[in-house]
C-alpha cells in the first residue's frame, strides 16, 4: 500500500511523533526540549529521580491494564518538582485526547506563583507550544478548549465540588501536599474510580499527620512512594545543605522535612508526637489507690461532635472504661455524668464549661454533684500558656511520658492531630477546633477530656482542705466566663 505523504504538514508529522510517546512520558520530556541549548544550557536532561519516576509512569501505561496510578513523592527542598510537575501536565495533555485534569497546592499563592508559574516556563520552552494555550486558571489545547485542559483551583473545603465531576481522562496534581485537607483528597478519591486516572503528590513531609504521610503509612499499598534527599540532586546547593546539616544535625527534624525528605518525629506544628502517643497505649496501667479518681466532661458544641466523659487516676487513663454520647441535652448528660460520678466513687470532676457545658455545670450542681467548672479560654496559671487549654493541654503532654491510655483510634487521632503556635508575646496558643475542621480533622473531644482531668491539682484522698481549695477554686473563676 502506497501512503500519501505530500498533503501532510509539520504538525501532522508532529502529531504522530507525539503518538509514538504515549506510554513513554520520559522519551516525550527528551523529545520536546532541547537539551543543553538556549535555556537549557547547562542541563543534559532530567535528573535521575526525575527519570526513575516517568520511567515507572511508561511501565504502568503500558502494562497497567487500565487501573488508576496513584504516586507520592516526599523530599527536601529544590529536588525539581515543580519541572517534572509540569512534564507530566506536558505529556498527559500531547498524549491523552480530552484530558480533563486539575492542580492544587497547599496555598493559592503556591499554585499561582510556582506551581502554575512552572508550567507556563516548560510550555514556552518546548517544540510544541503551539498545540496549546497557557492562562492563569487554565491549560488547554488549542483545537477543543472546553473538552481537553488542565485546570489551576485553590483548594476550598467551601467549594470542594470543583474537584469533583472529572470525567473522560483524568489527571490530578498536588503540590505541597501535606497541608491539603482531608476532605479535599477525598472528593480527588472519588476520581480515582475512572479508568486510567493518573494521581501525584508531591510535598516536603511537614506534617506526622493526615492524608499524605498516610500514603506513606497505612495506605502506602495503594501508592508508589518516594522519598527524595536533596543532596542526591542534581540542582540543590550542597554547600548549602552541608551548613544545614553542621547547624541542625542530622537526625533533627528540620534536617528531616527540609533535606532528607522524610517524616519528622514531631511535626514542626503538632503538639503531642505519635511515638509519645504510641508508647502510651503501649504501657501497662498502674495507679495506685489513694490517688484521686478524676473525670473529665468535654460537652459537645456541634451536631457531628460528642460527648465525653473520661476516667483517670494518676497515671492510669485506661482502666474504667470511657463513655461517649450524643445527641443528648444538657439535662441528660447531667444525668448520666451524675450516674457515673456515684457508679465510680470519683473524686473531681472537672466539666468544660464553655457553650452548652455551662448548662451542665448547673445542672449538676443541682444534683448535689461537687463538680468544678472549667473555661479553656481562661487565663492559664502558667505563664508558658496564652490560656487554659494550652496550660491543660501542656499538662496532659507531660503525663502522657508516663501515663496509659485506651488504644482508641478516635483518641490518638485527636491527640497527634492538634497544631500549635505562638502569641506574640511567646505564649503557646493551641490551635481552634474550627481550624482543625478546615483541615478536615474531627473536633478533638476525647484529647479535650483527658486534657480536663489536668485542669487544677487534686489533693490525694484523705488530704485535708481538700473539699476547701476545690471551693476556692470554684469562686475564682465566674461561670459566666464561658467563652473559649
Amino acid at each position: 500500500m502506497i501512503v500519501e505523504t505530500q498533503n501532510k504538514t509539520a504538525a501532522d508529522y508532529l502529531a504522530e511523533d507525539l503518538y509514538r510517546f504515549r506510554t513513554d512520558p520520559l522519551g516525550f520530556i527528551k523529545y520536546i526540549f532541547d537539551w543543553g541549548e538556549g535555556d537549557l544550557e547547562g542541563h543534559p536532561g532530567p535528573d535521575i529521580w526525575q527519570e526513575e519516576l516517568l520511567e515507572d509512569v511508561g511501565k504502568h501505561l503500558r502494562d497497567g491494564k487500565g487501573l488508576a496510578y496513584q504516586s507520592a513523592v516526599a523530599s527536601g527542598h529544590g529536588i525539581g518538582k515543580g519541572a517534572v510537575t509540569a512534564w507530566l501536565i506536558l505529556h498527559q495533555m500531547a498524549c491523552r485526547p480530552n484530558l480533563n485534569g486539575v492542580v492544587t497546592a497547599n496555598t493559592k499563592q503556591q499554585l499561582e506563583t510556582k506551581t502554575w508559574r512552572e508550567l507556563a516556563i516548560w510550555h514556552s520552552r518546548s517544540n510544541i507550544k503551539e498545540m496549546f494555550t497557557w492562562t492563569a486558571t487554565k491549560f488547554f489545547h488549542v483545537s477543543s478548549p472546553e473538552t481537553w485542559y488542565v485546570s489551576a483551583i485553590p483548594w476550598s473545603e467551601r467549594n470542594s465540588e470543583a474537584f469533583a465531576g472529572q470525567h473522560g481522562e483524568v489527571l490530578v496534581i498536588y503540590d505541597e501536599s501535606s497541608a491539603i485537607p482531608d476532605s479535599i483528597w477525598d472528593v480527588s478519591e472519588g476520581a480515582m474510580t475512572t479508568a486510567g486516572a493518573m494521581w501525584f503528590v508531591f510535598g516536603n513531609p511537614t506534617r506526622n499527620t493526615g492524608r499524605f504521610r498516610e500514603c506513606f503509612g497505612k495506605f502506602k499499598h495503594r501508592w508508589k512512594t518516594r522519598q527524595i534527599d536533596s543532596r542526591n540532586c542534581r540542582m540543590t546547593d550542597k554547600r548549602k545543605l552541608s551548613q544545614w546539616v553542621d547547624d541542625f544535625g542530622e537526625e533533627s527534624d528540620f534536617i528531616k522535612v527540609r533535606v532528607r525528605g522524610t517524616f519528622p518525629s514531631t511535626s514542626s506544628m503538632q503538639f503531642i508526637s505519635g511515638d509519645m502517643v504510641d508508647d502510651a497505649v503501649e504501657r501497662e496501667a498502674k495507679c495506685y489507690l489513694q490517688e484521686p479518681l478524676i473525670i473529665g466532661v468535654d460537652v459537645a458544641r456541634f451536631g457531628d461532635d460528642q460527648s465525653v466523659c473520661c476516667f483517670r487516676r494518676g497515671r492510669d487513663a485506661r482502666t474504667i472504661e470511657w463513655t461517649k454520647y450524643r445527641d443528648l441535652d444538657t439535662m441528660q448528660l447531667a444525668a448520666r455524668v451524675a450516674e457515673l460520678v456515684r457508679l465510680h466513687q470519683a473524686d473531681t470532676v472537672f466539666v468544660d464549661g464553655g457553650g452548652v457545658g455551662g448548662g451542665v455545670v448547673d445542672r449538676l450542681r443541682q444534683l448535689h454533684v461537687d463538680c468544678i467548672e472549667v473555661n479553656f479560654g481562661s487565663k492559664a496559671e502558667d505563664a508558658r500558656y496564652n490560656n487554659k487549654r494550652a496550660e491543660m493541654w501542656g499538662g496532659m503532654r507531660e503525663w502522657l511520658d508516663g501515663g496509659a491510655i485506651p488504644n482508641d483510634r478516635e483518641l490518638i487521632d485527636d491527640l497527634t492531630g492538634l497544631e500549635y503556635g505562638f502569641t506574640p508575646t511567646n505564649k503557646i496558643q493551641l490551635e481552634k477546633k474550627e481550624d482543625m475542621k478546615k483541615r478536615g480533622l474531627a473536633s478533638p473531644d476525647m484529647a479535650d477530656a483527658l486534657a480536663l482531668t489536668f485542669a487544677y491539682p487534686v489533693a490525694p484522698k484523705g488530704m485535708a482542705g481538700k473539699r476547701s481549695d476545690m471551693a476556692r477554686k470554684r469562686r475564682e473563676y465566674s461561670p459566666f466566663a464561658r467563652k473559649r
